[in-house]
């Protein structure tokens, strides 16, 4: 990807593959998640059919939970560690390398994207490339669930691995109203270290 956000890019790679080990033991396991997000997450997926992509995908865990519920998923992580061991623990699914701002995935052929916690790191003006590119490749009226950090204004905070953004969900779903998806509902909780959460379902509009 050649442009202005290249160096965000290669900090957040870098960030998480330094700490990748670390990463997979704390967040490697649906198991160890708040239920919470299983249940959102569960929810959200037996509402997909079709071909749906983890984007983002970690170690593996919720591509191997959604695969679990009867789902055709794969797996796409900017971090090459990630995506190895996802393939050690998940030999059965389909797991690769790539940035959300240009997936390597034929136009409207999902049935939906997880994006779990995946754009944090985006900087706001960057919001609208993946964006758009969800909304290319998940055909109209196919689902979109994203997870992020929250909070009363759009502002940059220092996250473990690196710097990470927090958005009003009114904002993000702007945001996603203008790159062609329809917000369904709105979800938020609070961390045990009282740092607000929130998730988003929409889906695809249909043309005109």
């Amino acid at each position: 990807m050649e442009n202005a956000s290249t160096p965000v890019v290669d900090t957040v790679r870098e960030s998480y593959s330094a700490r990748s080990q670390e990463y997979a033991d704390l967040f490697g396991s649906a198991a160890s998640a708040h239920p919470l997000d299983r249940a959102l997450i569960g929810s959200w997926a037996d509402t997909v059919s079709g071909p749906v992509l983890d984007a983002g995908c970690g170690p593996g865990q919720w591509t191997d939970f959604m695969a679990g519920r009867g789902l055709a998923v794969s797996g796409v992580d900017l971090v090459p560690e990630f995506v190895e061991r996802a393939r050690e623990h998940y030999p059965d699914l389909s797991f690769g390398v790539g940035t959300l701002d240009a997936l390597d995935i034929a136009a409207e052929s999902l049935g939906g994207v997880l994006s779990w916690f995946s754009l944090i790191h985006h900087c706001p003006r960057d919001i609208r490339t993946p964006l758009a590119e969800f909304a290319r490749v998940i055909r109209p009226g196919g689902g979109l669930l994203v997870g992020f950090f929250t909070g009363p204004t759009l502002e940059a905070f220092e996250h473990a691995v690196t710097t990470a953004y927090r958005w009003p969900a009114a904002e993000l779903g702007h945001e996603l109203d203008r790159a062609g998806f329809r917000t369904v509902e709105t979800h938020t909780r609070t961390r045990n270290d009282h740092r607000p959460l929130a998730a988003i379902t929409a889906i695809r509009k249909t043309a005109g």
